[in-house]
């Protein structure tokens, strides 16, 4: 995703609030909880699939799964955007980060904390 698109989403779910008067609603409390919310509705639909059925899903199961993740990723952007959270820059550093606490020769098909390395 381009920086252009990920503004626009913002731009147009700022839109979309104010055009409600939802604003008052969305402090980074309430969005975090929403988020957290709809985190777990996307889990909702791995609950008790195994492993390869999460990887191939019905056609019904993947248009509300794919819905859900929408959900988490507009709550994160309008969460971000109350905190003036550059997203982008902020994921970009945090692989910096990971890639220090997870080093190839140490991390490599190894599922382990990095403090347990």
């Amino acid at each position: 995703m381009t920086t252009i698109a990920f503004q626009d989403l913002r731009d147009k779910l700022r839109d979309f609030s104010m055009a409600r008067d939802w604003d008052q609603f969305h402090t980074p409390k309430n969005l975090a909880t929403a988020l957290a919310v709809e985190a777990a509705e996307l889990l909702e639909h791995f609950q008790w699939l195994r492993d390869e059925e999460s990887r191939s899903l019905q056609p019904e199961t993947r248009e509300a799964v794919s819905l859900e993740a929408a959900d988490v990723l507009l709550y994160l952007i309008r969460f971000a955007d109350k905190l003036d959270l550059d997203l982008i820059a902020l994921a970009h550093r945090k692989i910096e980060i990971n890639s220090a606490r997870y080093p190839v020769a140490l991390a490599r098909g190894n599922a382990k904390k990095y403090t347990d390395l």
